[in-house]
């Protein structure tokens, strides 16, 4: 026998944290009633915070600051505000099935939990190196920054790197972010990526060149129009060396 719930929301990002908000102020369900399952092991929290002040190296944001739905500057949903609100967080559980006739989802650990009415909110995840075919994007010193796993994981790699060297793929708004908490954490930095300037989806040439800059002056060095193609690793497992079109660049990734 598993657990039965009026109102599942699957998924724990800001949209499930979001809608307990709607749920809580529209009413309409009862104590126990409505539940949030999610893979991560902590309430829903603004994403955003994780590319800025979480990687700060003097204080930094942590939770609960960071926790939905405070981008709106309304309530901070915190563990507490859900059990005051008689929402029950279904944590780090990972759903492998849904069955939508029977109305039910089977967790990894192999119970069911039931529903009348199922509200999807997965959102996305972070595209992996290997998915374009860039060998040994295994390494372990590769990191991604799409949730608190990897926040932390990045944190504790820019601890014990610093004065070292990083490679950070992309100039997104994420690319851009992350680079500058790197050098921030007295990293250099090479930021590679295939467009011909930074974050070439929102910027003008003109803007671009402006950040480029100011980028440049605090030591970061842009690879532009380049794709990467590969990585080296040591004996350790650890990137060593990355190749861009065929040329291998003596640069460690943090």
């Amino acid at each position: 026998m598993g657990r039965a719930f009026v109102y599942v929301v699957l998924g724990g990002g800001v949209a499930a944290g979001y809608a307990a908000l709607e749920f809580a102020r529209r009413g309409g369900y009862s104590r126990g009633e409505l539940c949030i399952i999610s893979e991560e092991a902590v309430a829903p929290y603004e994403r955003p915070a994780l590319s800025k002040g979480y990687l700060l190296p003097e204080d930094p944001s942590r939770l609960p600051k960071f926790h939905t739905c405070v981008g709106a500057n309304d309530e901070l949903l915190t563990t507490k505000w859900y059990k005051e609100q008689g929402i029950e967080l279904v944590l780090g559980t990972r759903v492998i099935s849904a069955d939508v006739r029977r109305k039910t989802l089977l967790t990894a650990t192999g119970e069911t939990i039931s529903y009348k009415t199922l509200i999807i909110a997965t959102g996305a995840r972070a595209l992996k190196l290997e998915e374009f075919g860039i060998s040994g994007s295994d390494a372990a010193n590769i990191c991604y920054l799409r949730n608190l796993e990897d926040a932390d994981k990045l944190v504790n790699a820019m601890s014990s790197c610093s004065g070292g060297n990083a490679v950070v793929i992309g100039g997104g708004y994420i690319g851009m972010e992350c680079a500058a908490a790197l050098v921030t954490n007295k990293i250099k930095v090479t930021m590679v990526f295939p467009e011909k300037h930074c974050m070439g989806r929102l910027f003008t040439e003109k803007i671009a060149e402006y950040y480029e800059s100011y980028y440049t002056s605090k030591g970061v060095t842009f690879t532009k129009g380049t794709v990467l193609t590969s990585f080296e690793k040591d004996s350790t497992g650890k990137v060593s060396f990355y190749s861009k079109l065929g040329v291998l660049c003596n640069s460690t990734l943090c």
